[in-house]
């Protein structure tokens, strides 16, 4: 099989940065999503050019720090930021395509390969976003993360916008072990190409005070780059790869 391993948060932080740039290169990560509108993003854009063996897509935000375009005030709340939990679901079409189309831009502008398209706390997924950036993806033409949470009919009628056979979000959490991440490559085993979610970090102030999900990243980050891992995806004969070979 063919696997993606993606780490989401690219940009979150400096910490989150270095732990993903130590999972890519003493690990099994071969993707990266970036948050172009996160104190890190520059950071991370000085690592990924660093780093060409590193696929980088974008992480689309609308629930976590402030836009990156002006005017669109059904996403934000009185001082500016995103608002939290599933607001955006009340936001304007109009205004999300505006964001959404301007964070891609935004990471255009910086050069660099642009893989693929997944979002943060998966609101792409969500049947209110999911026809907007069905949309972008296939102007742009950049494959998708695989909207699991929908019915393989829905999906059939955008077949032209490539995605994965399959992915899961299993891999999360504060019990997490070396068998955690092989009992997630084994579920996907039958598929020609899959992706794992995952968040490996350095653990920062900036997640301390601004995520609901800490420790766990460095949890991930120790088991990303475990001498089992390695050994076991040679040995099961998995084949690391990004969205870039994709199909």
């Amino acid at each position: 099989m063919k696997l993606i391993v993606n780490a989401d948060d690219f940009g979150y932080s400096k910490g989150v940065n270095l732990g993903i740039i130590e999972a890519h290169r003493a690990g099994v990560v071969t993707s990266a999503t970036v948050m172009v509108n996160m104190s890190g993003f520059e950071h991370a854009v000085q690592l990924a050019n660093e780093t060409p063996t590193l696929g980088v897509g974008i992480h689309l935000v609308l629930t976590c720090g402030a836009p990156v375009s002006q005017n669109v005030p059904s996403l934000t709340d009185e001082q500016g930021r995103f608002r939290r939990e599933r607001d955006f679901l009340h936001a304007s079409p109009e205004e999300v395509e505006r964001e959404l189309r301007c964070q891609l831009e935004t990471f255009l502008q910086t050069g660099l390969p642009l893989t693929h398209i997944d979002s943060h706390h998966h609101v792409h997924a969500h049947p209110a976003i999911l026809p907007i950036v069905l949309r972008l993806a296939k102007e742009y033409r950049l494959p998708v993360r695989h909207p699991w949470a929908f019915s393989p009919g829905a999906w059939a009628e955008h077949a032209e916008v490539t995605t994965t056979e399959g992915f899961s979000e299993r891999f999360y959490g504060d019990d997490l072990t070396v068998q955690s991440f092989i009992d997630v490559v084994e579920e996907l085993a039958d598929c020609a190409v899959a992706e794992i979610m995952t968040h490996p970090a350095y653990v920062d102030e900036a997640v301390l005070t601004g995520s609901s999900y800490t420790l766990p990243r460095a949890r991930e980050l120790h088991i990303l780059t475990a001498k089992e891992i390695r050994e076991y995806v040679q040995k099961r004969n998995v084949q690391l790869v990004t969205y870039k070979e994709l199909g």
